[in-house]
């Protein structure tokens, strides 16, 4: 992409209803835009990047043997009234009436329409299990939306439900979502911590939730700092092996790890004082188990080997996609801007030409572009005529991972820079070996680890 093609509307200064870090350089960077209290139009580079977390979910989610769908963001309200959590779950659901006058809701969440889909077209224990998700828009009227993407009324969310025939196969789901939420993370330049959570209005006994350490964090935290050492790294995860998934699970649970909800004072103090450790952290996913109780109150049973009928055992689990833009920026940036994570920057590299105009400098400008462009990697390019330091403040406020600076005086000796946005470091390098070495960073195999 061409930025002078490009809409990027930069800010120079901070809006003064930004509170937070991820906030004020989303709005100064040019991402979102809000439309009202807690709602957010995405502009073309914020949605570039919910497209590449929507990608990572999708991929970690399939490669764990489950099926996307799309359910609607309207719901009828009689199906809540039957599961019984219409009148529970409180005034953050938004409660509507259709011009025939009947209840809808906009959906929070989607217990009780999957189970509706489940136990209209599932019978027999043959057909289990069965996990299948959604990623949609969903709504909850917070009564002090803040923060920007971070605590929203209107938020991207990746929700996904699970239906076994026994408990023992109902934990082996949670442990198979636990897994493939840490890789999920992982790719995306993330350490999140599974920690035990409260279950809330979405019921259950068995949940953790996944908190990203920052400042901002709406929580506090309570945890081992010898899990911060633990990662998946290159492990070859078989998501249909039980024993596998449930080491996994309790490597990464058998070390304390709570929400100041379910924090245990006394299980803390056990630990060694040089590793106790308390901190923020930001919410970005959340898995929970929660047994018969939904499939009790909605009848979705199947018929077992014996003939007999049999309430399924169900999980839900979510990830926070549009929150993940904001938690992504609180854990990565400086003072001059955000610093994206490869996994999820919306372009590879930026180009910057130190000298529109100059022959030369236009030349190799266009040649890298062309030649990145053919490698399958997505550059832009700051052909604009601004001056160098305007241009160095765009790519740093904006949050590339590398950038390749092209000047007249570095052609004369037959290199241009490639620049690290995390580390500052520079090298000279050719214009072939800029090229080569940024398609080896986003090589398909590096990236996906």
């Amino acid at each position: 992409m061409r930025l002078s093609r490009y809409f990027l509307p930069i800010l120079k200064e901070t809006p003064a209803e930004a509170q937070i870090i991820s906030h004020r350089l989303m709005l100064r960077a040019g991402l979102i835009k809000q439309a009202s209290a807690g709602i957010y139009s995405w502009l073309p580079t914020g949605f570039k990047v919910l497209r590449k977390i929507e990608d990572i979910i999708h991929a970690e989610q399939i490669r764990a043997g489950h099926h996307p769908m799309l359910m609607p963001t309207i719901q009828s309200a009689d199906l809540w009234r039957e599961s019984g959590r219409y009148d529970a779950y409180g005034a953050e659901m938004l409660r509507i009436r259709d011009r025939h006058d009947r209840d809808m809701i906009y959906t929070p969440t989607a217990e009780e329409l999957i189970t509706d889909i489940f136990r209209s077209h599932v019978t027999s224990y043959r057909d289990l299990p069965l996990t299948v998700y959604q990623i949609q828009w969903k709504f909850r009227d917070e009564m002090r939306p803040r923060f920007g993407v971070m605590r929203g009324r209107e938020f991207y969310m990746k929700d996904g439900y699970s239906f076994d025939l026994t408990r023992e196969d109902a934990l082996h789901a949670y442990n198979r979502h636990l897994v493939s939420y840490l890789r999920t993370y992982e790719r995306m330049g993330l350490q999140a911590i599974p920690m035990r959570a409260d279950s809330g209005p979405i019921g259950g006994d068995d949940t953790h939730e996944f908190l990203v350490l920052a400042d901002t964090g709406e929580s506090e935290v309570f945890y081992d700092s010898a899990i911060t050492d633990l990662t998946l790294g290159d492990r070859d995860i078989n998501y249909s092996s039980t024993g596998q998934c449930r080491r996994v699970m309790e490597q990464f649970t058998s070390l304390y790890a709570r929400t100041d909800e379910t924090h245990d004072e006394a299980l803390f103090n056990a630990i060694p004082e040089e590793r106790r450790r308390t901190a923020r952290g930001i919410e970005v996913g959340q898995i929970f188990y929660f047994g018969t109780q939904y499939s009790d109150a909605l009848s979705a049973k199947v018929q077992t080997s014996d003939g007999s009928q049999a309430a399924v055992h169900m999980g839900s689990h979510g990830i926070g996609v549009s929150r993940l833009v904001g938690a992504i920026i609180e854990a990565n940036h400086d003072d001059k801007g955000i610093i994206w994570p490869e996994g999820v920057t919306p372009f590879h590299v930026g180009i910057v030409n130190l000298k529109q105009g100059n022959g030369a400098a236009d030349a190799t400008c266009e040649a890298l572009y062309r030649q990145l462009t053919g490698h399958g990697l997505d550059p832009l390019y700051d052909d604009t005529n601004e001056q160098a330091g305007a241009k160095f403040a765009t790519m740093d406020l904006i949050g590339l991972p590398w950038r390749i600076t092209v000047g007249p005086r570095g052609l004369k000796n037959g290199v241009v820079e490639l620049t690290s946005r995390r580390s500052g470091v520079c090298v000279e390098l050719t214009s072939a070996d800029a090229v080569a070495r940024v398609a080896e960073i986003y090589a398909p195999q590096g990236m996906e680890k």
